[in-house]
């Protein structure tokens, strides 16, 4: 993906959290003796480690990011970050507002500024360089004025074409400006026109560029990934 996009650096979104009947389930076990947190469950086996160390190895940045659901954002951040932010591949930490507080409000509840800000500086004090990063495809949902230390991450899909994704795009981007902005593409229900591109990614990634000044992330998604790089057995 990076070789697409001329002084890139490979990075990835690395989801440590996923929503689990209201709770965010974080995929690494708990402490030794730690206390429970509500909303908060535990997997019994590490399943980051291994991956961080390579993309430490690498050169990749990652971003790792959580489906919080009713779970308190600032606990996870201490989770995920008090466990991995000695990777030097960790880039800074973020959420998928789909499923923040998702029970209050099926397409998740809206970020204030106030909780952006909190968040941002609970997780600039693991790291200053550190951002946060919210994701969404409704600017609704994202802090309304909020964005000193925030990267904002676009996954909206199910376009009629790449005209179409451009201009949405370029919307969310002078939404958000001068603060970075990401997109995620790639997703299956595109596939009936980016399928019939010779580098559905680059070519893609390349229009979004030329749009959009203040980009700063391209994710191809994971769900077609292997479509694009097949992978050896």
């Amino acid at each position: 993906m990076a070789s697409r996009f001329d002084g890139s650096a490979p990075a990835v979104v690395w989801i440590v959290g996923v929503v689990n009947a209201g709770h965010c389930w974080l995929n690494f076990p708990a402490s030794p003796g730690g206390k429970d947190y509500p909303n908060v469950l535990f997997t019994g086996l590490e399943g980051n480690e291994a991956y961080l160390d390579l993309f430490d190895q690498r050169g990749v940045k990652v971003w790792l990011q959580v489906e919080p659901a009713g779970a308190d954002v600032s606990t996870l951040i201490d989770l995920v970050l008090g466990r991995y932010a000695s990777h030097p591949s960790v880039v800074g930490f973020g959420i998928d507002g789909e499923w923040y507080k998702n029970r209050e409000d099926p397409d998740g509840k809206a970020v204030t500024d106030a909780e952006a800000q909190a968040w941002v500086t609970q997780v600039r004090s693991y790291n200053p360089k550190y951002l946060f990063f919210a994701k969404h495809w409704l600017p609704e949902k994202m802090p309304p004025t909020y964005r000193d230390g925030m990267m904002f991450l676009d996954d909206s899909q199910q376009f009629e074409s790449l005209a179409a994704m451009v201009d949405e795009f370029q919307a969310w981007g002078r939404t958000f400006a001068p603060a970075p902005v990401g997109f995620q593409y790639g997703y299956p229900d595109d596939k009936k026109w980016w399928g019939n591109f010779a580098d559905p990614p680059g070519e893609i990634g390349r229009a979004l560029a030329s749009k959009i000044p203040n980009l700063s992330d391209l994710y191809w998604v994971d769900f077609t990934a292997q479509e694009i790089w097949p992978q050896e057995e």
